[in-house]
């Protein structure tokens, strides 16, 4: 027979019905809510369960509590990389329901005699279903709620919160109603979710017209070090192939002393797991690795699972490849346009199997050798079963490891990429200008659900892209593009030099990009020799590393402003000094003014008293009153600042006590 009354609803977080984890990273709280009822009057009582996923130990037990009507919630620690999973159990509290009657009879001066004997069961029965201390006490408690000689005790002690925590652990099994799956949560390193990014191309490094290797890098990191980022991102370092290769802009009329696509991988040199001798050997590259952690900073490789035709893949694995009609392997058409320096794999074909299988052992290769993060080239072109096997098997031996999708997409692809593991999904950051477009697709990445799987990382440039924002706007449009995506989102990346030097000059050609195409050529970057913003860079890195209300991106509220130029957002850390309040004007042109609206009451701060606000970005302090302030700003001057809200501060009234 059916004794389970207790429904639960509306179980979060999860996602698709828990078909895929949620995300979190180590040195989390995981709060659990659901809807949580019965029919009747009866008290309901629900656990949380937790444990490390697939772990031979038992569940952990969190008793939930009940903030509101039907609404109970109750929290975890996850604390290492891993995957974790959750359940919610709820049954109806017959031990709650009789000490609620028994407080009423009490307060009503009714004799509770038989209700004693009641509890005295109630509490033998739980006893059978408890062992060890547990069910001691519980036969401990049962015979003094019989005993006459105690009955100045016995009230007490049936109320006593100490007892109905034990029963409340010790449930008719019958009676339970459990979620019907465990959820899951994946847990990551604190940097899956914080981190600000630096690319370059090590083959720049050099002198001017010569090949840099992996040596010449290292006064270059320690710069960017000095700037204040995590992590610096490389294209790939492996051989180039010459079959097909492609000069400047991409043209087809390639000479001998063309660098190439380093994205058209593989040569007589080798592939996937070598480098390009022009940048040095794979001891050099463990040794700029050493180098790089030794000033805080992570490199991160470029994944391009695609071959150039002088590949060693091309004769060894012929099978790995789609054949055209005359029998000759394809190189990677994109109606109208062809590129014959690069050969795609072939994910579904008859070695598909093998080829899987290659491509994550050259994965393991280069985490053997201390990358532990790899952002993957155009991911949304290669199978979403492909990359669900590839992260998870990874995952399983290496839980620090990170992947990073680096592709612009599709919302519903770049979730679906999210969804299979990618710790971090590139987002259409470069074409989102206005007020609404940021405030929308923002508030859809971190406020929805999509925020419990997708993080996003926002990148203002790329080598691939020189917005037309930053083409014509100047240095005020480059501020204005750093500090929106330092603030919205928790994770950023700059394509570095250009950043850094303002580079604006486009293409004639292809108008978003730059006039000369990185991945093609070698490009000299004068920095030091012009004005740059670097200093600029380095404080707001600075600002983002000391302020936690900076390292998430669930935590962002947009306010409202009279003036459609200002765009203003707050973020809130635990504790109660972190809560900022960032105000940008997006003209780079001109000054731009209006009123802004505070929801004082939800920002913990009282109508009645003036708050006092700290500008991070200029170290200036002010007091503000009231919900709506009066703001300005000059984009040549500074078109941002970061507002720290430490509260409300004390007024002349507050002292009239004294006097």
């Amino acid at each position: 027979m059916q004794r389970q009354r207790v429904v639960i609803e509306d179980v979060r977080p999860q996602v698709d019905a828990g078909r895929f984890p949620v995300k979190r990273v180590a040195g989390d709280r995981v709060w659990a809510s659901a809807r949580i009822f019965a029919d009747g009057r009866d008290a309901i009582n629900a656990m949380l369960l937790h444990r490390r996923s697939g772990a031979d130990q038992p569940w952990e037990q969190v008793a939930m509590r009940s903030d509101r009507e039907d609404q109970w919630t109750a929290g975890f620690q996850v604390d290492e990389p891993g995957l974790y999973e959750f359940t919610i159990r709820a049954w109806i509290d017959v031990f709650g329901t009789w000490r609620r009657s028994l407080r009423k009879r009490i307060e009503a001066g009714q004799d509770v005699t038989q209700e004693l004997l009641i509890g005295a069961r109630l509490a033998s029965e739980a006893a059978e279903r408890a062992d060890g201390k547990d069910r001691e006490q519980l036969l401990e408690f049962a015979h003094f709620l019989r005993t006459d000689e105690a009955s100045e005790l016995r009230i007490p002690l049936a109320l006593d919160d100490e007892l109905a925590e034990i029963i409340r652990r010790f449930p008719p099994s019958e009676t339970i109603t459990e979620h019907p799956i465990p959820l899951t949560v994946r847990v990551e390193r604190q940097r899956a979710r914080f981190g600000s990014w630096y690319e370059m191309f090590p083959r720049s490094c050099g002198a001017e017209g010569v090949h840099g290797t992996f040596d010449d890098c290292e006064p270059f990191l320690e710069r960017v070090s000095e700037m204040g980022f995590d992590v610096v991102c490389f294209p790939p370092i492996h051989p180039i192939g010459q079959t097909g290769r492609r000069g400047p802009d991409g043209r087809s009329d390639a000479d001998s002393t063309d660098v190439g696509n380093p994205y058209a991988v593989g040569s007589p040199d080798g592939g996937h797991t070598a480098v390009h001798p022009d940048l040095g050997t794979l001891d050099d590259f463990s040794r700029l690795i050493e180098k790089a952690s030794g000033l805080g900073i992570e490199i991160a490789l470029d994944l391009a699972l695609q071959c150039s035709p002088d590949h060693p893949y091309i004769d060894e694995h012929p099978d790995w490849f789609r054949a055209s009609a005359d029998g000759s392997i394809r190189c990677l058409e994109v109606p109208p346009r062809r590129y014959d320096d690069i050969v795609p794999f072939d994910f579904e074909g008859a070695g598909s199997g093998e080829l899987w299988r290659e491509l994550q052992g050259v994965v393991e290769f280069w985490i053997e050798r201390g990358v532990r993060i790899f952002r993957v080239d155009l991911p949304q072109q290669k199978p979403f079963a492909f990359w669900e096997w590839l992260l998870k098997e990874t995952r399983e031996r290496h839980p620090d490891v990170l992947f990073v999708s680096g592709g612009f997409t599709r919302p519903a692809v770049a979730e679906r990429l999210a969804k299979l593991g990618f710790s971090q999904c590139l987002v259409n950051f470069p074409w989102r200008n206005t007020k609404v477009e940021l405030a929308e697709s923002f508030a859809f990445l971190t406020g929805s659900e999509v925020g419990e799987f997708l993080r996003p990382i926002a990148w203002p440039n790329t080598p691939e892209v020189l917005p037309e924002f930053l083409q014509a706007g100047g240095r005020a449009a480059f501020l204005i593009r750093l500090f929106l995506a330092g603030t919205l989102a928790s994770s950023y990346g700059i394509y570095g030099p250009a950043f850094e030097l303002c580079e604006s000059e486009a293409s004639a050609s292809e108008p978003e990009r730059y006039a000369i195409w990185e991945r093609f050529a070698l490009k000299e970057w004068p920095i030091g020799e012009r004005p740059d913003i670097g200093a600029e860079i380095g404080r707001l890195n600075a600002i983002r590393r000391r302020c936690p209300a900076l390292q998430d991106h669930r935590n962002l509220c947009f306010h409202s402003v009279d003036n459609q130029q200002i765009l203003a957002y707050s973020k809130r850390g635990e504790a109660s000094e972190d809560l900022l309040l960032i105000i940008v004007n997006l003209d780079p042109f001109h000054a731009q003014s209006g009123w802004l609206e505070l929801p004082l009451e939800a920002m913990g701060l009282a109508r009645e008293r003036p708050f006092e606000v700290h500008d991070l970005w200029s170290d200036s302090h002010f007091l503000w009153f009231g919900p709506r302030n009066f703001i300005e700003l000059d984009p040549q001057d500074s078109p941002a600042q970061i507002l720290q809200i430490r509260g409300s501060v004390p007024t002349e009234r507050d002292f009239e006590y004294f006097l």
